[in-house]
């Protein structure tokens, strides 16, 4: 439960205050898709969930499923302990992101 209020407080921050900073490596995948819901400010809140929720690493694993969706699924059915975990920690980060965003 504090995470999840933790993920609210930064997402809410994130989304709410203008701040100059880069761009992460969700919202660039984001941004470079061609899915008709990219948008700048539906990026920018996804990449503060995942900011919220995931390492850097574990977001530019992530990211490259924009690019690759085949990659996510062979990630999702991997039998490796590392894999599982991954998935584990990106299901978190998608319902935040789907819980903040929508």
């Amino acid at each position: 439960m504090k995470t999840t209020t933790l993920a609210a407080a930064v997402i809410a921050m994130a989304v709410t205050i203008p701040t100059f900073t880069f761009a992460g490596p969700i919202d660039s995948a984001c941004m470079r898709s061609d899915r008709s819901a990219a948008n700048a400010r539906t990026c920018a809140c996804i990449q503060a969930a995942a900011d919220a929720t995931l390492s850097r690493g574990d977001q530019r694993k992530a990211a490259r499923f924009f690019a690759d969706p085949d990659r996510a699924q062979a990630t999702r059915v991997s039998k490796g302990a590392e894999d599982n975990a991954f998935w584990q920690r990106y299901r978190a980060f998608g319902r935040a992101a789907e819980a903040y965003c929508s």
